[in-house]
Parts: structure tokens; C-alpha cells; sequence
């Protein structure tokens, strides 16, 4: 019988990086990572290694481990997740975080009308809402899928946002907001790094060709949903600035602004209408 230690380290054998090993061995125990590594020495049962070892295997074949426990954290919320959704990003809390100061601030108005455009888990529209209650949140998706896991995010975490199917602008004929956020799918359809996101969903990933249809779309659309004032704030890939930058200004918005992700790449541009 091996030793959690033991079973650590053949996970490591394996190609398994060290927090993706502790983080699944602590959900296999219901243990979190400080327990693991204050008990190395404890024996892991039989049926409890089994267990690891599947949840290895199919990270090994690819899964995020998001998917393997069920959760994300993000923004400090506990989001659920599947393969129906994207697995929420860190850099997309720089999103978040810019929208929240704009709500708190220029835009600072009794219950300002909010839409997240692709919303996924809900991840982005649920944030917004946690930090921000006075805030009339509004998501759009294209996926009946998605809609559903963030439509269980939003009830487990007691956070009402309306969540409306169809392709981004779509389903909100005559409506206006505030602000409008967005991190829709901006790889190039032909980026190599794709193939080692297979496992979430493609539609969520990428737009194919050049990977900008989905920002020209979502800004085309969006002069006739924003107030006067209102903001537009787009995630995109660390290459893609200028041409978004471009897509706005041609556009007719002012004040265009970007900012940097954790690494430093320029990851969020935004405007006002």
C-alpha cells in the first residue's frame, strides 16, 4: 500500500505537474493541499487509489483538471464546470476587474444595466453581479449547454442574472446597457496550441480564420445597444490588440483604453461609445 507521498511522486513519474497531482489527490480524499503535505506518510486505501489513478489517466489524455473536480475558482466565487464551458482563465479576472472599477465609478448609476456577451460557466456575468449587486445583469450564449451550467452557478451562488440564448447582440433587440464585456473566442483557427485544448469546447476557443470574427461582430453590433457613454470592454489575444484597438476606433468610439494580463501581455481593450 503506498504512502500519499509515494503516490504523489508516481504521479509525477508520470508527467503529471506537481499541483495538477495534489490537487486531485486532495479531491479524491475530500483533503485540501495543506492536509496532503502535513500527512505525507498516510497510507491512500486501495479504492482511493484506484480512484487516483483514473482521474491520472484522463488528465494525462488531456482533461483539465477544472473539469476532473467538478469546480473553478475564479474571482472568488467556486464556479462548477464541465465540458459544456471554457474553464475560466485567470487573465480574465483583468476583465472583471476593470468592469467593476467602472461600475463603482464612471458609471456608477441606481442598478446600471450590465451585459456579458458569451457568458460560458457565467463565470464573468456572476463576478460582476457578486461584486457589483446593484449592477442589472444580463448574459447572452449562444450554447443551451452553457446557458445551463451558468444558470446552476447562478442559483448555487444565490446571484440573479438574466440569462438570455442566442449569438451575442441577438437576443437583446432594442435593449441598451451601461456596459457591455466580452470574452469570446479570439484563437486563430489555425494556432497550433489548440490541439492541446481539445478537450473544451472548440466553439469557445476559436472563430476559425484569423480568429477576429467574433470581435468585429460583437463591435459591429454594438453602437445600438450602448448608452450614451457607455462602455464596450473586450478580452483578446496577447497579438490582437492594435487590431482591435482598429476595429474600435473605425467603429466611432473614443477613449480607447488596453490593459495587461498577469504576464504582462496586453489581454483587455475597451471604449466608450
Amino acid at each position: 500500500m503506498k504512502t500519499l507521498a509515494e503516490a504523489l511522486a508516481a504521479a509525477r513519474a508520470r508527467g503529471i505537474e506537481r499541483l495538477d497531482a495534489q490537487l486531485l489527490l486532495g479531491h479524491v480524499l475530500g483533503r485540501p493541499r495543506a492536509w496532503l503535505l502535513a500527512h505525507d506518510d498516510a497510507a491512500l486505501a486501495p479504492a482511493d487509489a484506484a480512484r487516483y489513478a483514473g482521474l491520472l489517466a484522463r488528465r494525462r489524455g488531456g482533461e483539465p483538471v477544472a473539469y476532473l473536480l467538478g469546480s473553478k475558482e475564479f474571482h472568488g466565487l467556486d464556479l462548477q464546470v464541465d465540458a459544456r464551458v471554457l474553464v475560466p482563465r485567470p487573465d480574465t479576472e483583468v476583465l472583471v476587474d476593470w468592469a467593476v472599477e467602472l461600475l463603482r465609478g464612471e458609471l456608477a448609476a441606481e442598478a446600471p444595466g450590465v451585459v456579458d456577451l458569451g457568458t460560458g460557466s457565467g463565470a464573468i456575468a456572476l463576478a460582476l453581479k457578486h461584486d457589483c449587486p446593484a449592477a442589472a445583469v444580463t448574459a447572452t450564449d449562444t450554447s443551451r449547454d452553457a446557458l445551463a451550467v451558468a444558470g446552476a452557478n447562478a442559483e448555487r451562488l444565490g446571484l440573479a442574472v438574466e440569462l438570455l440564448h442566442g449569438s451575442w447582440w441577438q437576443p437583446l433587440a432594442g435593449r441598451c446597457f451601461r456596459l457591455a464585456l466580452s470574452n469570446p473566442p479570439y484563437i486563430d483557427g489555425a494556432d497550433p496550441h489548440l490541439a492541446a485544448l481539445a478537450a473544451e469546447p472548440r466553439s469557445a476557443l476559436t472563430p476559425g480564420a484569423d480568429g477576429l470574427r467574433a470581435l468585429r461582430e460583437i463591435v459591429a453590433g454594438a453602437a445600438a445597444h450602448l448608452e450614451p457613454g457607455g462602455w464596450l470592454l473586450l478580452e483578446h489575444g496577447y497579438d490582437q490588440a492594435d487590431a482591435v484597438r482598429r476595429l474600435l476606433a473605425d467603429a466611432g468610439f473614443a477613449g480607447i483604453a488596453m490593459r495587461r494580463d498577469l504576464g504582462g501581455q496586453p489581454r483587455c481593450t475597451g471604449a466608450r461609445r
